[in-house]
C-alpha cells in the first residue's frame, strides 16, 4: 500500500474534518501518500483529487462542515458512473479509499467494494441511523445544538405562557428528536417510528397546564407524518376547541453547523485512525464504527441497506417523564 484517498459524502456532520485529519495523519504515519477527493463521489468521477499533507489538515479539528466538500451524484448511482470513479482512482495510483458519511455514502462505498476496490467506511451522520455504530460522527453536536435551542425557547415560552413546536432534523429517524425531547424536558415528542394523534398532543399540553406549567414544548422530527407545519395547521384549524396559542420553530440545517463537540472530535479521530489501521492490516469492505466504546469493523454486507432501529426504551422513557 502506497497511496490512499479520503472523501466525505452526503449531508455534512460536525466532526467530519476531524475524521479527515485523522485519516491523513494516520496514513502518513504508515508511510503512505494521502489524497483528498473534493465534492464526494461527483468529484471522484470528475477527478477532483488533490494531495493532502499533515499541514494541509492543520487547524481543521475545530471546524464544522467538511473541507473536502460534499455533493450528490446521480451518475455515481449507475454502474457506468462507478466504473468511471474507479478509473479516476487508478489514474492517480490510489490503492484504497476511505469514505466518511452515512447510509447513502456507505451504500456507494459498498458498490465500489463489490467491484473489487478496497474501501473502508467511517460512520458519520447526525441522524444516528447507521447500523454498525452505536453513535455516529456529528450526533452529539447536533443534539446539543437542538437542546440549546429548546432551552432558549422554553424561557420565552414560559414568559408568554405559550406552547412551542420545535422541529429538528430526522427525515427517516427520530433519534435526534427523541434524545433532545428527553434532555430538554419536552411534554411530547413526535417521531417517524411511532404513529401520533394530534389529539394526544393536545391532551399532553392540557395536562402540562393543569399541572401548573407556564409552557408546553413539543419536539418534532421533520420526517414524522405530522411534522411541525402539519401540526401547526391542525391546531390552527381547531384553535377554538383546543384553546392553544402555538409558535413554531424549525431548526433545519442550523443543527449541522458550528464547531464539533469534544465527543465528536474524539470519536471522529478514533474512527479515522481505525479506518487507516484496518487498511494497514489488509482489511477492507467494512464500516468502522464504535460499539460499546470499542472501535469495530463491520463487513458491508451486514449493514448495507440496514437502518439501525430506534431504541424503543427511549420512547418509553419519554412517556414516563412527560
Amino acid at each position: 500500500m502506497k497511496r490512499i484517498a479520503v472523501l466525505t459524502s452526503g449531508g455534512d456532520a460536525p466532526g467530519m474534518n476531524a475524521a479527515i485529519r485523522a485519516v491523513v495523519r494516520a496514513g502518513i504515519g504508515q508511510g503512505w501518500e494521502v489524497f483528498g477527493v473534493r465534492l464526494g463521489y461527483e468529484g471522484l468521477i470528475n477527478e477532483k483529487i488533490i494531495p493532502l499533507g499533515a499541514r494541509d489538515v492543520g487547524g481543521i479539528l475545530q471546524r464544522g462542515g467538511t473541507i473536502l466538500g460534499s455533493a450528490r451524484s446521480l451518475e455515481f448511482k449507475t454502474e457506468a458512473g462507478q466504473r468511471k470513479a474507479l478509473r479516476s482512482l487508478n489514474q492517480f495510483g490510489i490503492e484504497a479509499l476511505v469514505v466518511i458519511g452515512g447510509n447513502g455514502s456507505q451504500t456507494g462505498a459498498y458498490a465500489l467494494s463489490k467491484l473489487g476496490f478496497p474501501v473502508v467506511g467511517v460512520a458519520s451522520t447526525i441522524d444516528n441511523d447507521l447500523a454498525g455504530s452505536d453513535m455516529t460522527i456529528g450526533v452529539d453536536t447536533a443534539l446539543n445544538i437542538a437542546l440549546e435551542a429548546i432551552d432558549r425557547l422554553k424561557i420565552t415560552a414560559s414568559s408568554h405562557q405559550r406552547a412551542f413546536l420545535i422541529e429538528v432534523m430526522g427525515r427517516d429517524c427520530g433519534y435526534l428528536a427523541l434524545a433532545a425531547g428527553i434532555a430538554g424536558g419536552a411534554e411530547y415528542v413526535v417521531i417517524p417510528e411511532v404513529e401520533t394523534d394530534p389529539e394526544e398532543i393536545a391532551a399532553s399540553m392540557a395536562k402540562a397546564y393543569e399541572h401548573g406549567k407556564a409552557h408546553a414544548i413539543i419536539v418534532v422530527a421533520e420526517g414524522a407524518k405530522y411534522n411541525a407545519v402539519k401540526l401547526d395547521e391542525y391546531f390552527r384549524a381547531h384553535k377554538e376547541r383546543l384553546g392553544f396559542d402555538l409558535r413554531v420553530s424549525i431548526l433545519g440545517h442550523i443543527q449541522r453547523g458550528g464547531s464539533p463537540s469534544a465527543f465528536d472530535r474524539i470519536l471522529a479521530s478514533r474512527l479515522g485512525v481505525g479506518a487507516v489501521e484496518a487498511l494497514a492490516r489488509g482489511q477492507h469492505g467494512v464500516l468502522i464504527g464504535q460499539i460499546k466504546s470499542a472501535i469495530v469493523a463491520t463487513p458491508y454486507p451486514e449493514i448495507a441497506g440496514v437502518k439501525k432501529p430506534l431504541d424503543m426504551r427511549l420512547v418509553e422513557l419519554a412517556k414516563i417523564l412527560d
